[in-house]
């Protein structure tokens, strides 16, 4: 469970590669957009924090996406603080929809909602976002699984479905509307992806079930299911690292490449930490320009563990796997455009 309530996304100063200091972007679970030549970024943080960039290396902060918390927050997590987690941006037929995470911290009290907006320009007249509430909510006796760390694709018919989950009962995919704001009728429900969670555990805790974030990126024929498991956010301990599978159909198997299936246990390691940096993860994935990228948080331990952007090639292998180079960890460092 993350504890990116208490380390919200901020600017941070750090020590570049070579040892130069550079201010850089410090963020937790990055996602992306890009509209016309201008990317944008957005993360955890109060208000879901944003940025923008025309090359994906300097960064300009563009303030918060919420100035309040959505107001019907505090009703699904009654421990709400203002922190909003884990966001996902999504473009369908000229509007852009921000689904985001409110939830008590280690807790199931869970809920995902969305925000629309026409445009991800702050400096254009067109430009308000309109939050449409929530889209699925946990409750804790009733659900076994968090409603937080919502992913949404549309798969090859067009039908938009939401990845979602954290520890508990796993990563969950349930189809949404025509809207993109509401769940389809009747329900469709599947389990994608879990760890072994022990049978007597009690349904109101995490357990050591530690898989979340699921990010679902099409390649060629197959759905790739990324997932992070272990734990985030415990600076030196942290032990956070992207696995993967993935299917013919967004929704599953997701077979890893040994062919177990990521909903009983599979999952074919991605990137981990390493001395330089830990707890990389909470990953997205987006092809620009016709290149592929990874988009990840990782914590520099020369930077005394504090959490920063990284955004890395994607390449694949002769087997149709992501390939990341361990080393671009080092080589991509984010600039604060002053």
């Amino acid at each position: 469970m993350r504890a990116a309530h208490l380390v919200w996304a901020a600017l941070v100063v750090a020590s570049a590669a070579g040892g130069a200091s550079a201010a850089q972007v410090g963020v937790h679970d990055p996602v992306m957009a890009k509209q016309g030549g201008r990317y944008y970024l957005f993360s955890t943080g109060p208000g879901i924090t944003f940025y923008s960039s025309t090359d994906l290396t300097t960064w300009k902060p563009e303030g918060r996406v919420f100035k309040e918390g959505p107001a019907w927050a505090t009703r699904a997590a009654p421990t709400f603080d203002g922190h909003i987690w884990a966001p996902d941006i999504y473009h369908h037929d000229g509007k852009y929809y921000l689904y985001y995470s409110v939830s008590g911290f280690g807790k199931n009290t869970s809920a995902i909602g969305v925000t629309v907006n026409t445009t991800l320009d702050p400096r254009s007249p067109a430009y308000k976002w309109e939050d449409q509430g929530p889209v699925v909510q946990s409750v804790p006796g009733r659900d076994l699984w968090n409603a937080i760390d919502a992913q949404v694709i549309d798969d090859a018919k067009g039908t938009p479905w939401m990845s979602f989950g954290s520890f508990w009962g796993g990563l969950k995919l349930v189809k949404l509307d025509a809207s993109r704001t509401r769940l389809a009728e009747p329900q469709e429900w599947h389990t994608i992806a879990r760890r072994e969670r022990p049978a007597f555990t009690p349904d109101d805790e995490a357990g050591p079930a530690q898989i979340e974030a699921p990010f679902i990126f099409p390649k060629n024929g197959w759905y790739y299911l990324f997932a992070s498991w272990d734990l985030c956010c415990k600076g030196k301990d942290s032990t956070y690292k992207v696995v993967v599978g993935r299917a013919k159909t967004v929704t599953g198997p997701y077979l890893d490449r040994n062919g177990v299936d990521m909903a009983r246990g599979g999952g074919t390691l991605v990137i981990a930490g390493d001395s330089d940096w830990r707890g990389l993860g909470h990953n997205s994935a987006y092809t620009f320009d016709g290149k592929d990228y990874m988009v990840l948080h990782a914590y520099e331990t020369a930077d005394r563990f504090k959490q920063k952007l990284k955004v890395l090639d994607m390449g694949w292998d002769r087997g149709g796997w992501p390939v990341l180079d361990q080393k671009d960890l080092n080589r991509y460092q984010s600039a604060l455009q002053p």
